[in-house]
């Protein structure tokens, strides 16, 4: 007996990096592939209390069923911050809360993308967002990223073709550590202005920034037909899953219909736990440890690219976030290199998931929030030693 899959799961890609981390279980291997935020700092006595207050004050609120668009106090506290911070006209009613922000991702497809609708991603683009996507059939057009943010007669050409869809992740970009530039940020919001294009903008680390003058998101620029999406995982915890959404009414009203046929509500007790800890602690005070601890990791990292790879191989200069975009001489195989890497004992993700073209990558990213400095320095090691014996094979 066969069974019958439905048709669009034929396209669909695992998910790459999944697979890898089963190859980095291994306590011996030197892992850059995950995306995964340092656990050292995660806050789990505080939130321990904040746990222990909600059941005990809470209890039986917490633990029922609940309203879809998430609690009402933590929808108040995001769209606060953003007024406070940003300068955003957001209230709570703006604001979804999902099981973490690929939920998000999963929703708009559902909401937006038909098979054969165009969809406008960066090259490379995040890996989620891609396989997302790709359960709904669409086609891609690729724009390229520049060090300032995307390639803008390549948007322009893009968005010419009427896409459904523009997403981008404008801040310290998973895959490559890029960061879309003010003027940019401008630039992006006047080729949309006036299109019926949806633009979401995805900003989970921008908070993350350990250099450099603090941004808006794009959405301050273009607010109308856009969604914006932010996550506690990377400030607080990713077990919780809890990310959100910010969206005009029709397109958020139809983004609820998708999460109630999904999963009804996030978890009412990890929504009322993070609420919690927010009242009772300086959320910029642990978000400045993070950015402090993740500054030193870049760097160890950056600092020993310089010592220990090919001077052929190329490092893109983050300012925040999690990771860092390597790039060998046209004609490598990232591919081939993770091979003789994981001989080696280092882990990374090699560039051809985060294109949509399929491309065989000569590209690679690699993770610095999940490692000590000195960890970070031998993987670096092994990694250039690998990158210095493949080339000189080619």
């Amino acid at each position: 007996m066969s069974l019958n899959f439905a048709k669009r799961m034929q396209t669909v890609p695992r998910s790459f990096i999944r697979e890898i981390l089963k190859v980095t279980q291994d306590p011996s291997v030197i892992s850059f592939a995950g995306g995964l935020p340092n656990p050292r700092l995660f806050p789990c006595g505080p939130l321990a209390e904040a746990a222990r207050a909600v059941i005990a004050d809470e209890g039986a609120e917490a633990l029922q069923y609940s309203t879809t668009e998430g609690h009402p106090p933590l929808r108040e506290w995001i769209a606060a911050r953003y007024r406070e911070r940003d300068g955003l006209n957001v209230t709570a009613d703006d604001i979804l809360i999902t099981t973490g922000s690929q939920q998000a991702l999963d929703l708009m497809g559902k909401v937006l993308i038909d098979p054969g609708d165009t969809v406008v991603m960066e090259s490379p683009g995040y890996l989620g967002a891609i396989q997302a996507f790709s359960i709904f059939e669409p086609n891609y057009v690729a724009v390229p990223l520049t060090e300032d943010g995307p390639d803008l007669d390549a948007l322009e050409r893009a968005l010419a073709g009427n896409p459904k869809l523009f997403y981008a992740v404008t801040s310290f970009q998973n895959p490559s550590g890029l960061t879309y530039s003010d003027e940019k940020r401008r630039a992006v919001a006047e080729l949309l202005k006036g299109t019926d294009v949806v633009f979401a903008e995805d900003n989970p680390y921008g908070d993350l920034r350990f250099a450099g003058e603090r941004q808006s998101p794009l959405f301050a620029y273009r607010p109308e037909n856009s969604l914006l999406m932010g996550s506690f995982s990377k400030i607080a915890a990713p077990g919780f899953r809890i990310g959100w959404v910010v969206a005009e009414p029709d397109l958020r009203h139809k983004l609820v219909t998708a999460k109630q046929a999904s999963d009804l509500h996030t978890s009412t007790v990890c929504q009322r736990v993070v609420h919690r800890w927010l009242l009772d602690n300086d959320l910029d005070e642990h978000i400045a440890k993070i950015c402090d601890c993740y500054g030193t990791q870049c760097q160890a990292m950056r600092d020993a690219a310089k010592e220990f790879f090919p001077e052929e191989v190329t490092l893109t200069r983050a300012e925040g976030g999690m990771f860092l975009w390597a790039e060998m001489p046209e004609g490598c195989s990232s591919m081939k290199l993770f091979d003789l890497a994981i001989k080696e004992k280092v882990a990374f993700v090699p560039g051809n998931p985060f294109y949509v073209d399929g491309r065989e990558a000569n590209t690679l990213r690699l993770n610095y929030s999940n490692a000590a400095p000195e960890t970070i320095t031998e993987g670096m090691k092994r990694l250039g030693q690998c990158m210095k014996e493949y080339i000189a094979g080619r």
